[in-house]
């Protein structure tokens, strides 16, 4: 597979979730992790110690992010919106950094304009866990890079 990404949470609110992105970054290739502000106390989830492996990234401000986003890197957010793409239809660019909301505001409208956004369809009308959304999105890259 050619390429890379890396995968964060815009202003995350539970420790618990960052450990558990990570741990999945880990499991399913993502060459780093990231937080835009933080609002979170030290985490304890990274059961496998991801942190031996993947570097996790702290910026204080989404301008901040935006100076550090690795060259020629497609910015993506992972968000419910009216003109999201189904992650089911969506091409995984080569090289990708996705950011997914805060859980109880997700991306504000300044930061997803003009960028690509894309979306895990469900049945019913609720988010799913910042972290478990993350998960999905990163074997749903793998599933399809590998095919490729």
């Amino acid at each position: 597979m050619r390429g890379y990404f890396g995968i964060g949470v815009y202003m995350p609110k539970k420790s618990v979730n960052i450990g558990t992105l990570w741990r999945s970054a880990l499991i399913f290739g993502a060459q780093f992790v990231f937080t835009v502000g933080r609002r979170y106390k030290k985490q304890a989830s990274d059961t496998a110690k991801a942190f031996r492996h993947i570097p996790l990234f702290h910026f204080g401000t989404y301008d901040e992010f935006k100076e550090h986003i690795p060259y020629d890197c497609i910015p993506i957010c992972v968000e419910l919106t009216e003109n999201s793409t189904p992650l089911i239809k969506f091409k995984h660019p080569e090289r990708a950094v996705y950011m997914l909301g805060a859980e109880d505001f997700g991306i504000p409208e300044k930061i997803m304009s003009g960028k690509k956004i894309i979306q895990i369809s469900s049945t019913v009308p609720h988010c799913l866990n910042v972290s478990v959304a993350g998960s999905i999105i990163m074997y749903d890259r793998m599933a399809k890079c590998t095919s490729d």
